[in-house]
């Protein structure tokens, strides 16, 4: 069975990882005795402290936490766990059976969440798992050998299982997305339906009229959710959202080009489309060349995600950009305060994204003409 990964392991952590190595060098250990003569507080107040009591004040916690910091204290973790019976571990199981995985999004989401984690001198166990019944039994394994405190848990899916098992379990955790049974969920998102919405108010502002959509896996909330905000936005500004210049599931660029082909080869193709993640904007750019429409000219793109290889398309692709590493960031710290008994409902956190404006969608001279409509007969020239 797939083995969690430690923070260490994955090469995070360096400061951390020069500390604990100079103590291991023969340096004498901080104790707890030497952070409260320091503190000028009681032994049991700086472990309580340490320890995330809700009955010490957050700026007190805040002080303990930045001198043992300083000092380069480090609890010894399985007394710790026995003391607490808390692992101060994050868990994170990625499925890379998945065909988009998580590989646009990965190394700065680690170092986020990795970064949060160390400040509060707690790790991150990874586990990798290959497919949706692994994922959840590895998850169960963290659990049952209480290797972990909680899961963050990323790509929220419609119907996630994943969430089902830490309710039945009891098992804190964080949501990276939303999913359609709140009860019990905490989560951090990003705004992508509002990216969604305003990119169709900005082509239609442009003058486009035939705006196509091509979306991901319903599967996953966040297509359900850039749905409904591009039915929404197409109908604000009285436009007609036609099934024909709609496609759906694409999960990768080689979908992203089949979908794109599908939309673009229709008798009245649109003059603009928005993507509901770069990597089908990508798989669009191949198809558009394929079919001789030429992007930044007669057909205009935006997407979401804010993937760097969307900077060197050509011509670069304008998308709506999302902090990865802020993500992780947040998301650690909203589960640490999750472990430590906040209620869920007071951990739903929702962030915009950021537009960067490029090329791909440059304003044509005159977008009704951008692709030709078909003559009477039905026959395109």
């Amino acid at each position: 069975m797939p083995k969690p990964v430690s923070e260490t392991s994955l090469g995070f952590g360096e400061d951390r990882m020069q500390r604990m190595s100079a103590t291991s060098k023969g340096a004498a250990r901080v104790t707890i005795n030497d952070l409260a003569d320091a503190l000028g507080l009681a032994k049991g107040t700086v472990s309580r402290a340490l320890n995330g009591y809700p009955d010490i004040a957050e700026t007190t916690r805040a002080r303990v936490t930045r001198t043992a910091e300083r000092m380069g204290y480090r609890p010894l973790a399985q007394a710790q766990a026995i003391r607490t019976g808390r692992a101060r571990s994050l868990g994170l199981v990625l499925n890379t059976g998945s065909r988009d995985a998580h590989k646009p999004f990965l190394l700065d989401f680690l170092d986020g969440i990795s970064r949060a984690a160390s400040e509060e001198s707690w790790t991150l166990s990874v586990a990798i798992a290959e497919g949706v019944d692994e994922e959840l039994s590895t998850m169960a394994r963290l659990i049952e050998e209480r290797k972990v405190d909680g899961f963050i848990l990323p790509r929220a899916m419609w119907e996630d299982a994943r969430a089902d098992l830490c309710r039945d379990r009891g098992v804190p955790f964080i949501l990276f997305g939303r999913t359609r049974n709140e009860a019990g969920c905490a989560w951090f998102d990003v705004l992508g339906e509002d990216a969604i919405h305003a990119a169709v108010t900005r082509l239609a502002g442009f003058g486009h009229r035939r705006i196509g959509f091509i979306n991901g896996s319903l599967r996953y909330t966040y297509a359900h959710l850039r749905l409904a905000a591009f039915h929404g936005a197409m109908a604000e500004a009285g436009l007609e959202a036609d099934p024909a210049l709609m496609a759906g599931e694409v999960l990768s660029v080689a979908e992203g080009e089949a979908a794109g082909r599908a939309v673009l080869s229709g008798d009245a193709p649109p003059t603009a489309i928005v993507c509901a993640t770069d990597l089908a904007a990508i798989g669009l750019y191949r198809a558009a060349e394929a079919v001789g429409r030429r992007i930044g000219h007669d057909l205009a793109v935006i997407s979401y995600d804010g993937l760097p290889e969307a900077a060197n398309m050509m011509p670069p692709l304008t998308t709506y950009s999302v902090d990865t590493r802020a993500a992780g960031q947040r998301l650690a710290r909203m589960l640490i305060a999750r472990v430590r008994g906040t209620d869920p409902q007071h951990l739903r956190e929702l962030t915009p994204a950021r537009l960067i404006e490029r090329a791909s969608d440059r304003l044509p001279e005159d977008p009704s003409k951008a692709a030709p409509m078909p003559p009477a007969d039905g026959r395109r020239d």
